[in-house]
C-alpha cells in the first residue's frame, strides 16, 4: 500500500490515518524518523509503554493476578 503526503511551504506534512490508527499517534505526540540502506522509517517516540503491549496477558481477565505473575517471571531471570 502506498499512501501520500504533501509538503507545505512551511515544509510540514499531514500523516495519512492508516498511518496514524498503525502507530496509535495523537495530537502531540512525537515521531521519530531513521533513515537506513532499506528506506526510510518512522515510529512514536514518546510511546515506549507499546512495545510491553500483551508481556502481562497471561490468560486471566484478573490484572493483579498478571502483574504478580510477570513480577515472579522477572525475577527468576534476573535471580540467576
Amino acid at each position: 500500500m502506498k499512501l501520500r503526503s504533501k509538503i507545505t511551504s512551511k515544509y510540514q506534512i499531514t500523516i495519512p490515518k492508516e498511518i496514524r490508527d498503525s502507530l496509535k499517534l495523537s495530537m502531540e505526540d512525537v515521531i521519530e524518523w531513521s533513515i537506513d540502506e532499506q528506506g526510510i522509517h518512522i515510529e512514536s517516540a514518546n510511546k515506549p509503554f507499546l512495545k510491553y503491549k500483551g508481556f502481562l496477558n497471561k490468560g486471566s481477565s484478573d490484572t493483579k493476578s498478571d502483574i504478580k505473575k510477570a513480577w515472579e517471571e522477572r525475577a527468576k531471570r534476573y535471580s540467576k
